[in-house]
């Protein structure tokens, strides 16, 4: 759950954002920027987290009054040393902070922290990752809550994310929408009967900074509370396309991740920020769709 230092917006001076080059980071930097927000932002190729000095050079950009956004991660995170790459990240980050402290941390986690349930997952969902990728943020969480000390900290942890500049050719929407611009089928895993939880990246990047505008800190799941499965996504895709692709199951090669079903409660979202609401699916892919094809056509 998040509480708030500011009941009213109120823009942080500054912003420093580490890992804007990303998909989120870029997201959320284009948004602050657009609320005339300064930022300062840090990529692999501007600030190396697993430099010797990484901390040094990161604690000298650093100002007491910055609020301090962490997305920089390799990720997913698929084996070992990508965990310990992931970990040596976070603690430049922490050596940093305990050289120079900043007014407001905010570190983008992910959904995969929690054990799966049948139920609804909420921010007091046990805490019991059963991946790397979600070891990975769990660890990183837990380091920044032990160094943070009175510093007002927020963790958001988003389920799946789509959007027309992700990097990623990850299953779902984003992969979807690719093979159908390419003329090719689009496959699904048995017949995509999964049922999972998807946003949109401009709804992260929202959320995001209406958490620096407020200084809030806890922890906040960035999920819509609507499920809908692969083959549903896929056929809405398709209709954006003349031909339309092929839609066409293929056998599993292993079991059905989260036993086919990952539901989230948003209520804590609503309650910390009654004004928003999420953008759905189909509204959100028809969005998507329009950018892309905008962008082919420029």
């Amino acid at each position: 759950m998040l509480t708030h230092q500011f009941s009213s917006p109120q823009p942080p001076s500054r912003v420093v954002i580490l890992g804007v080059g990303g998909f989120v980071g870029g997201a959320v930097a284009e948004r602050l920027i657009a609320q005339d927000v300064p930022i300062k932002g840090f990529g692999r190729q501007t600030l190396d987290l697993l430099a010797d000095d990484a901390a040094e050079n990161l604690a000298t950009q650093l100002d007491p009054n910055d609020a301090l956004l962490v997305v920089s991660a390799q990720a997913p995170c698929k084996n070992t040393t990508m965990l310990v790459d992931n970990v040596r990240m976070m603690d430049s980050v922490c050596r940093a902070l305990e050289i120079t402290s900043v007014s407001h941390v905010v570190y983008i986690s992910s959904d995969a922290v929690y054990a799966d349930d049948p139920n609804p997952l909420h921010e007091n969902s046990k805490i019991q990752p059963e991946s790397l990728h979600g070891m990975m943020h769990a660890a990183r969480e837990l380091m920044l809550q032990t160094i943070v000390g009175e510093t007002p900290y927020a963790v958001l942890r988003p389920s799946l994310l789509y959007g027309a500049a992700d990097p990623h050719n990850g299953y779902g929407p984003n992969q979807f929408r690719r093979r159908a611009e390419s003329g090719e089928d689009i496959a699904l895993f048995g017949e995509g009967e999964e049922r999972r939880d998807h946003v949109l990246i401009d709804d992260v990047a929202e959320i995001a900074c209406n958490v620096l505008f407020h200084r809030s800190l806890g922890a906040l799941n960035v999920a819509t509370g609507d499920v809908m499965s692969f083959r549903d996504i896929a056929e809405i895709i398709s209709e954006f396309f003349e031909p339309k692709p092929t839609i066409k199951g293929m056998p599993r090669q292993g079991p059905m991740p989260h036993d086919g079903y990952r539901p989230f409660d948003p209520a804590a979202c609503r309650a910390a920020f009654p004004n928003f609401h999420y953008t759905l699916l189909p509204d959100g892919l028809a969005k998507v769709h329009a950018e892309t094809q905008g962008a082919l056509d420029a």
